[in-house]
């Protein structure tokens, strides 16, 4: 028997840093490296995602076929240097500051990769570009024979997005948007202008929208952007300063609003919320534009999505409703982690020319391709810090006694499986409470999560009862899909909306299920499905046994600032330091007010350890 091939595929140095690992052109394992460094978005060369993942494949570095980085340095570096000059003398300070990691590090990614695997490694290292790595990580993997291909991210060489096809074995970039006009961009420089985190902070602005009115819409359209009919535009650049300064916006910026940015942790105002709404309906119409044009460019009546933007759920959600596509499949890790997978599988397919596997869901794997912990492991654990817990024997016990908690308003720390790979929890790494109740979003984002109040949870619902509570075409397992509640779900809130406005309209319950929806009657939908999600299925199913209500919250298992959990330790320290009520490590519970030295474990001292977001 042949022995098996092996791919790595790298993502390093820009911001989430991945591995990932294929066997035979099979997704073996993947992750990020911030799950294990704790630091979030962490960009250092992924040594330890690297490490799990030939441990998972039970081989080291020396059984390594090909090792694949998901872009090419020396075209991103030839963007650096034309953009530096093109602005000189203006981006003299940004350039010097950028040289020395170039020079020491960046170009010479043999090298560091060599040192990173132990100089066991005897082939050659190979380079894809980056769009092509989105590319073949939203079609490989995806349902799909044949599909149109629609790429968005900031920047990777010189591309922006990319629009293209998939087919078989092979994919084709037919079209590219190229630096400094990107969507990307676009929408991290209305970021920045609110106060938020640019890499980081995007998805609050896509959380703050629906609070806002789009008032600034055709202002944005007349003075920032140049917008053609196929999705294609021109940014003003007199109002941005990303290409030459370490800020996204110039002081036109702001006088063309009227305000200055808005400092971080600063009050939100209506006009902050104003703001939101504008971009992201700028951000839908250009998405939209796009997908059409895709869809005229190839004919075909499959899309999939990746890059950064892909995670615009709002976004997404527009264009499985109004777009040309009959389906729709997005890559779970969109952002440049899944950038590492998508080298990798281009590497396996277009490269070496192996026949692709189909599967009708998709070769993800449900998104669990992080590391997983047996129960010996985690009562060895439990026992070295002498916390309290039950460990059971049955599982239908343990489901029962988690129920009941979620039923009583708990909020239940969940553990277990393997971990997910992509930016969201599903159900392997989450804090779930009870849907129903509409205290459930202010307790969970200020006592547990600690983030601003106006961030939404999303639901978990049964896949088989999905349709009773909103209005989603097919299904979503990755929570990539915004989607409205179903009008028969909806409350009344029309006299309320008449009085309140901003933050003061989370005050009032929009439907059946309050803790999901959102103040525009809508949530980002996780369709749940025994076959991806196995227990966690089984847990959604016993909760509607005991409540009528198929469904739950689930929020990634972190505070703000931090990485999703990876292991029981990380669960634990979380625990303990938050309002939780209770834990779930595999087939262990631990009852909060049953734990020792509770005080020892402050959430100032905790939070302390992580850079807010």
């Amino acid at each position: 028997m042949d022995e098996p091939v092996y791919i790595l595929g790298i993502s390093a140095f820009y911001h989430d840093s991945a591995a990932a690992l294929l066997r035979n052109g099979e997704i073996v394992a993947a992750a990020q490296e911030e799950r294990f460094t704790r630091r979030k978005h962490d960009f250092a060369f992924p040594e330890q995602a690297v490490r799990y993942c030939l441990a998972e494949a039970g081989i080291d570095e020396g059984r390594l076929n090909h090792v694949v980085y998901y872009e090419k340095p020396l075209l991103r570096f030839e963007r650096l240097l034309e953009t530096y000059l093109g602005y000189a003398p203006a981006g003299f300070g940004q350039f010097m500051m950028s040289m020395p990691a170039w020079l020491k590090q960046k170009l010479h990614l043999p090298r560091e990769m060599d040192r990173a695997l132990r100089r066991k490694y005897r082939g050659r290292y190979l380079f894809c570009g980056h769009h092509e790595s989105h590319a073949a990580s939203a079609f490989f993997p995806s349902p799909f024979d044949e599909a149109a291909i629609l790429t968005m991210d900031g920047v990777g060489e010189w591309a922006t997005a990319s629009i293209g096809k998939g087919s078989g074995n092979r994919i084709e970039i037919l079209q590219e948007l190229r630096f400094p006009h990107s969507l990307g961009l676009l929408y991290s420089a209305f970021t920045y202008y609110t106060g938020f985190k640019v890499n980081s902070g995007e998805y609050k602005l896509m959380g703050l929208a629906p609070y806002g009115q789009p008032r600034f819409y055709d202002l944005i359209m007349s003075k920032l952007l140049d917008l053609k009919d196929d999705g294609s535009f021109r940014l003003d650049m007199d109002y941005f300063a990303y290409c030459h300064a370490d800020v996204m916006i110039s002081p036109k910026f702001e006088r063309l609003f009227g305000n200055a940015r808005r400092a971080p942790e600063s009050p939100i105002t209506q006009f902050h919320m104003d703001i939101a709404a504008s971009i992201q309906k700028v951000t839908e119409e250009i998405m939209l534009r796009m997908a059409h044009h895709a869809y005229r460019r190839t004919g075909l009546k499959n899309l999939v999505l990746a890059g950064g933007v892909a995670l615009n759920c709002v976004g997404n959600g527009r264009l499985l409703r109004e777009g040309p596509f009959e389906r729709i499949w997005i890559q779970p890790a969109a952002g440049d982690a899944g950038g590492a997978l998508g080298a990798a599988l281009f590497a396996w397919y277009q490269l070496l020319e192996n026949e692709r596997a189909i599967e009708p869901s998709d070769l993800q794997h449900g998104s669990l391709l992080g590391p997983a912990y047996t129960q010996a492991q985690v009562v060895e654990f439990l026992e070295s810090v002498g916390a309290g817990y039950k460990a059971y024997e049955d599982e239908g016990e343990l489901l029962d006694a988690v129920a009941d908690a979620v039923a009583g308003e708990q909020v239940v720390g969940w553990f277990h499986g393997r971990m997910e790979f992509g930016p969201r929890a599903l159900g392997s790494r989450s804090i779930l409470g009870d849907a129903r109740s509409a205290r459930m979003q202010s307790r969970i984002n200020l006592k547990i999560k600690f983030r601003e109040s106006f961030r939404p949870f999303a639901p978990s619902v049964l896949e088989e009862r999905a349709a009773d509570y909103f209005a989603l075409e097919g299904t979503s397992p990755y929570m990539l899909v915004v989607a409205p509640v179903q009008q028969g779900q909806r409350l009344d809130a029309s006299a309320d909306h008449a009085t309140l406005q901003g933050i003061d309209l989370l005050k009032v319950p929009r439907s059946t299920v309050p803790g999901v929806t959102h103040v525009d009657y809508s949530a980002r939908v996780q369709t749940v499905d025994p076959v991806r999600h196995g227990r966690y299925y089984r847990l959604i199913k016993r909760i509607e046994e005991k409540t009528g209500c198929p469904m739950v919250i689930n929020t990634s298992f972190n505070i703000r600032g931090e990485p999703i959990v990876c292991s029981p330790n990380d669960a634990y320290r979380c625990f303990m330091a938050t309002g939780m009520d209770l834990l779930v490590l595999e087939n262990c519970l631990l009852l909060k007010d049953e734990q020792r030295d509770v005080e020892q474990h402050g959430i100032d001292q905790y939070l302390a350890r992580f850079e807010l977001d």
